[in-house]
């Protein structure tokens, strides 16, 4: 059997605070929280964890700070299977993320990017072999814009399909969506890059969107769509709605994340894009039952059971 090609994640690795309260307080409100928690976090490392307990191989380069956090940090993602030769030491702190979930599983976040605003393209550079070694790419928006920019003309030059999640939004120069296999935001940060910032009822239809971002260059769009699903659409005219899965949500915390990695995994194993959007919705969807980023991700055998239970979908 061929080696299999990993994963590679270049993003951002956090500690994420967590206070969970009946609701999400407006400006200036304080409201009572009913818990707190501590949990390995960050857009990359999520995403990389998630493959790996998918158990697909996967490998994250980022930084961490020299303090407690980045210590506990690097332990955990050696611990969950995810080569981390590439996560960089450096003296910033450890990048951190405070988190507010509500009882209905909805949620805000402040991100204090730290030694995650480190990572340069020399980052890329120092990783090069491994990169070379991908099967596919994916990256996020809580580094540097300019180090996603260089990691997408790599990998454009180098033949290696990326998957950007573009969170959170952000201005972006057109280069980084010429080189990006798939975009995969959500429904505000696609309003955000299509400049759609109206009300839900001037909203774009999902195709309207796809074919908005397809526009300025990049080969796949898959709108995540929450709760109904997403939508995924190429250049060569297809579009197609992937419906979500019918779950009880408690945290919604990470689940583009995991979407993001089962849709990657997918790929990798062979499958079709929309049978990779379909184990991909999978994914997020048993990651919502459970509180926490890292530790709602789902193994291959749990995907596998609750495919194979055929629940109601959307």
């Amino acid at each position: 059997m061929s080696k299999k090609r990993p994963i590679v994640v270049v993003g951002s690795i956090n500690t994420d605070l967590v206070a969970i309260a009946d609701k999400i307080p407006a400006v200036g409100e304080t409201v009572l929280g009913t818990g707190f928690q501590i949990h390995p976090g960050g857009k990359g490392a999520n995403q990389a964890v998630a493959v790996a307990r998918l158990g697909y191989p996967v490998s994250m380069i980022g930084r961490l700070g020299r303090d407690s956090f980045g210590d506990q940090l690097r332990a955990h993602m050696q611990a969950a299977g995810v080569d981390i030769s590439g996560v960089a030491t450096c003296e910033e702190t450890s990048g951190v993320a405070v988190i507010l979930v509500s009882s209905r599983g909805e949620n805000c976040i402040v991100v204090a990017p730290g030694a995650n605003a480190k990572v340069t393209p020399y980052d890329i550079e120092a990783n090069l072999s491994v990169i070379r070694e991908a099967g596919v790419v994916l990256a996020q928006l809580e580094i540097p814009i300019e180090t996603v920019e260089y990691l997408g003309s790599l990998c454009r030059r180098e033949n290696i399909p990326m998957i950007l999640d573009p969170a959170p939004a952000h201005d972006l120069p057109l280069d980084i969506f010429r080189n990006l296999a798939w975009l995969t935001p959500n429904e505000s940060e696609a309003a955000f890059y299509t400049g759609n910032l109206g009300s839900a009822e001037d909203a774009a239809s999902p195709d309207e969107t796809a074919r908005n971002l397809l526009s300025r260059g990049c080969r796949g769009v898959l709108l995540k769509l929450g709760a109904r699903g997403a939508y995924l659409a190429t250049p060569n005219g297809i579009g197609q709605f992937v419906p979500a899965f019918h779950v009880t949500a408690v945290d919604s915390t990470a689940a583009g994340d995991a979407f993001n990695s089962g849709f990657a995994t997918g790929l990798m194993l062979g499958k079709s894009a929309v049978e990779s959007a379909t184990f991909a919705a999978a994914v997020a969807a048993i990651s919502v039952t459970r509180a926490g980023a890292q530790p709602s991700m789902p193994s291959m055998a749990e995907v596998e059971r609750f495919l194979e239970n055929g629940l109601a979908r959307n």
